[in-house]
């Protein structure tokens, strides 16, 4: 068989993916080669790579979805091949086509399995054919009561686009208008289809890893079934709670679906786990998956070396797979709010850092510094750890997430922690509604100490416009404190007490911290009894509270004003919780209002459509959705606040909008006077 030797690769992608295929090939001794958008220009996954082609313009469908730049990008750079990675174009039988023919080698299974795949109601009916085990379809047109609920799924594509759960007869037709626009909008192609939905059912899947010798690898299975949005949000190897039987069956029906199309490479193969333990196929993924990384971890394999291996004609190392070796959990680091409906977050990163210790790896797409933008996914980075048990990797993996240091936009990073530790996932009671159950709670202020991370903020900052050298405390002050502060026409006095007040972020509680500033030695809190400060420097604090001492690291934002004036970040890093504040000023703005009923946009992204026949002077409805945004790849609904009539529409479909922009305003109805009373 043809051999074909990679010299250097092009990844067809972006960010973390891209950043973790470089690092195979560095060990490969492969030269790299990066394509992006003018919105990645300065990405880290540009600056990781050797060699990097521009791709003009910046939304997707510009840029990385364009597969005719990225192989002309491929010849340019001089490359021997591509590799597509997961999203975008890596599941494209004509891209994959493309590259060939454009005399490349091509990192991913054949153009005819891609193809066989890509339509996941033709996958079921060659699967049905392999003994594979299927939920039956069900046609919209004669679906009944006894159909219900009903999953609608896009025929083409994955991650959560154009799927819907119905649980009323009523609300299908405009589900499946929704679902399949949506569809159309992501993958090009609007067909959807629809199955039973299985109530609290359990996403697990098989890694397959196939060569073109007649050797297929079932690598263990992975449980997936916390998500949001139908999009994964921690994913664990193996599936915890599957008896020896079910096992086999995955594994055994994996293989016969990668047997059935012929496959080569890294694919999954994922199936619907009912609550009695019945599995059904769900499809099949032709390309590395985003939580390749616990099996790896698992099996002690590098999946994207095998990937380019099988790649250059070699087959794999052995026939059977190698035993697998403890448990693996990842958790995805979004840029979001999870409390705010999920919404993605912008701006700019300033700082991520996961501590480094055996059994813990960092897949990171962004560094401290980047800008976080609105055309892509939202996710910074994956973090997974390995230990001997379940147990052991679930505890070592939320400590990592609660000692990391994430600064910048809100992320979900608190709600990874409490997921972890909640008891219905120490105890492997998973399935797909275990974020509809539990996100009020584990989005609910937490059991912290706020006040006195805000107080570790104000004495941070109180002695910030000194030389910023530490100001020790107590027998072991050598330094003074600041000298007084002057402002315009009036000045502090140091011996008296001074405020700092601070909004906590995300919930927006406020705290008003007092403390005094003596001649000599560090400031002190003002009537908090039980607290002494030992270390008061510019970035780190320590407190003895109530005979514990506390350390907590204080990092400002540069780039807003922390002072008297307000608006800037203050990041405290503790032991137990991490804390964003905004300082406020001690003024408040008369000015900063906005007009009753105006709907802003929530987060920046692209108006994608309006309601229809909506314009003003339009009556509307309390809660009825009037305008659809997208951004990075998630799409969200602006509701009307209230009943009443739409005085004004400033969005219009195709414009980008930033966060805070006016999108429409909806004056409400008046309340009916009440009758008069009847005299008798």
């Amino acid at each position: 068989m043809r051999r074909d030797v990679i010299h250097s690769l092009l990844v067809a992608n972006r960010g973390e993916i891209a950043c973790r295929i470089f690092r195979t090939c560095r060990d490969l001794g492969i030269t790299t080669v990066a394509v992006y958008s003018d919105a990645d220009a300065g990405a880290l996954h540009v600056r990781e790579a050797d060699l990097a082609v521009r791709l003009p313009g910046a939304a997707p469908a510009d840029t990385y979805l364009r597969g005719d730049l990225v192989v002309a990008a491929a010849r340019a750079a001089g490359a021997d091949a591509v590799h597509p990675g997961y999203g975008f174009l890596s599941e494209n039988a004509a891209f994959a086509a493309a590259v060939q023919e454009a005399g490349l080698v091509w990192v991913g299974p054949p153009v005819k399995a891609i193809e066989l795949m890509a339509s996941k109601t033709r996958a079921k009916e060659l699967m049905a054919g392999a003994g594979v085990p299927l939920l039956a379809p069900v046609d919209p047109a004669t679906a009944g009561e006894g159909d219900l609920p009903l999953l609608l799924k896009a025929a083409a594509g994955g991650g959560g686009r154009g799927m819907r759960i119905v649980r009323e007869l009523s609300s299908l037709p405009g589900e499946l208008l929704a679902a399949s626009a949506e569809a159309a909008s992501a993958f090009g192609d609007g067909e959807v289809f629809a199955e039973p939905y299985v109530e609290r059912g359990r996403h697990v899947e098989v890694q397959v890893m196939a060569d073109a010798h007649d050797t297929v690898w079932a690598l263990g299975t992975r449980d997936c079934s916390l998500q949001r949005r139908h999009q994964k949000v921690v994913e664990e190897a193996p599936a915890p709670g599957l008896d020896d039987e079910l096992r086999e069956r995955l594994h055994e029906a994996a293989v016969a679906a990668a047997r059935a199309v012929d496959y080569r490479g890294a694919g999954t193969v994922e199936f619907l786990v009912s609550a009695e333990g019945r599995p059904y196929f769900l499809e099949m993924n032709t390309r590395l998956q985003v939580e390749h990384p616990v099996t790896e971890a698992v099996f002690g394999l590098d999946l994207v070396a095998l990937q380019l291996r099988v790649a250059e004609g070699a087959p794999l190392p052995s026939p059977a797979p190698p035993q697998p070796s403890g448990h693996a959990v990842e958790a995805r680091l979004y840029a979001e709010d999870p409390a705010r409906d999920w919404q993605p977050q912008t701006g700019t990163l300033l700082a991520l850092e996961v501590p480094d210790a055996p059994g813990l790896r960092l897949d990171a797409g962004y560094t401290g510094g980047d800008t976080i933008g609105v055309h892509y996914d939202p996710m910074l980075a994956k973090v997974i750890a390995h230990a001997p048990t379940r147990p052991e990797a679930v505890r070592l993996l939320a400590r990592a997430l609660e000692r990391a240091r994430v600064h910048g936009p809100v992320t979900n990073r608190d709600l990874l922690v409490r997921s972890l530790r909640h008891p219905d996932f120490a105890a492997a009671r998973l399935d797909t509604g275990f974020y509809d159950r539990h996100l009020a709670d584990l989005t609910a202020p937490g059991p912290g100490d706020p006040a006195t991370a805000a107080l570790a903020a104000a004495l941070a900052e109180a002695v910030r416009p000194a030389t910023g050298s530490r100001v020790p405390a107590g027998s072991r002050a050598e330094a003074a404190g600041p000298p007084p502060a002057r402002f315009g026409a009036w000045r502090n006095v140091p011996s008296g007490p001074q405020l700092k007040r601070y909004r906590g972020e995300p919930d927006g509680t406020e705290y008003e911290i007092a403390y005094r500033t003596p001649r000599t030695g560090a400031p002190e809190p003002h009537e908090a009894p039980g607290v002494r400060v030992l270390v008061a420097a510019p970035d780190r604090v320590t407190l003895d509270v109530d005979g514990v001492t506390r350390h907590f690291t204080v990092t400002a934002d540069a780039g807003g004003d922390a002072g008297l004036g307000g608006g800037g970040r203050v990041y405290v890093d503790a032991a137990e919780a991490s804390y964003t504040f905004t300082a406020l000023p001690r003024f408040t703005d008369p000015a900063a209002h906005t007009a009753p009923g105006s709907l802003l946009a929530p987060m920046p992204g692209t108006v994608v459509r309006v309601a229809e026949g909506l314009a003003a002077g339009a009556t509307v409805e309390a809660g009825q959705p009037l305008i659809w945004l997208e951004a990075m790849k998630m799409e969200h609904r602006i509701l009307a606040p209230a009943s009443g009539t739409l005085t004004a529409l400033h969005a219009v479909p195709g414009h980008q909008v930033e966060v805070g922009a006016l999108l429409a305003v909806v004056q409400e109805d008046p309340a009916p006077a009440s009758a008069p009373e009847e005299t008798a």
